[in-house]
């Protein structure tokens, strides 16, 4: 396990850093990985997203979430290797670093393949899915490639957490419509940008975010890893989504209680 070990060694985080994720509740990190990290666990992950992915409708007669990636999450739970990945300590110090916060655990991990031709990821705010009771959460999207414009990398409304309208809406066209509206309406800043190899972004639970088409030849390949500060109590479901994913990835939790259950690993310190 020696190149997963390595994972453990810091990226260090600057103070302009944390006040650019402060003010915009995203960031864009180059060289977080290195070529030879990207490459390895490319391999592993993907081996196991084809193993276990069990989609068998066509592309051209899914709707637009099913259109937009193949999702399998908590891999960790699949695969020893990927579990040192998840568990990174280089990745989650960032996390708790940017949320300014003594410790982060895991919430659940996901990989996001976008097919060849698959459509857009409609705007949306990942924390409407979440019944977690504050904001102090964060994901890492790491690209497991080169992402250039036409694979369709993240996209980022920055300061868009400060928009209360539009919170209840699921990953839909119908999220895309409004807030397309909406965020134009209050102009915030739309950033669309490549990934190199190795640059990963940070995102908060309520920014609104986006990923265009991949109109390449090739799969987008993308891990996630989502983190919630510890002692984040878990807060009564608003949704179905909120109940299932209770359910799911906090199993055992109980309303207004820190969660602590056997999925919600600490993973830094």
């Amino acid at each position: 396990m020696k190149g997963a070990k390595s994972l453990d060694k810091y990226y260090e985080i600057t103070k302009d850093n944390i006040n650019f994720y402060k003010k915009n509740k995203y960031i864009k990190l180059k060289n977080v990985l290195t070529t030879e990290e990207i490459h390895k666990f490319s391999n592993i992950i993907s081996k196991k997203v084809n193993e276990l992915n069990k989609e068998s409708i066509p592309l051209n007669q899914r709707d637009t979430y099913g259109k937009a990636f193949l999702q399998l999450m908590n891999l960790w739970t699949q695969d020893e290797e990927i579990k040192e990945f998840v568990f990174s300590k280089r990745l989650a110090k960032i996390a708790s670093e940017l949320m300014e916060v003594s410790g982060v655990r895991l919430y659940h991990d996901q990989a996001l393949y976008k097919e060849a031709g698959g459509g857009i990821t409609p705007w949306h705010a990942d924390q409407y899915y979440w019944p977690l009771d504050t904001d102090q959460t964060v994901t890492v999207w790491i690209p497991l490639q080169e992402t250039p414009l036409e694979m369709g990398p993240l996209e980022f409304s920055a300061g868009s957490h400060t928009i209360i309208e539009g919170r209840e809406l699921m990953i839909s066209d119908e999220s895309e419509e409004i807030l397309k509206k909406k965020l134009r309406v209050n102009d915030f800043p739309h950033i669309i940008e490549s990934f190199d190899i190795g640059e990963v972004s940070f995102h908060s639970g309520w920014i609104f975010h986006r990923a265009g088409a991949n109109t390449t030849n090739s799969t987008r390949k993308v891990m996630t890893i989502i983190y919630f500060k510890d002692g984040m109590s878990l807060k009564k479901p608003e949704n179905q989504n909120q109940q299932n994913d209770w359910d799911t990835w906090c199993p055992g939790a109980k309303i207004g209680e820190k969660i602590e259950s056997p999925l919600n690993p600490i993973l830094y310190p």
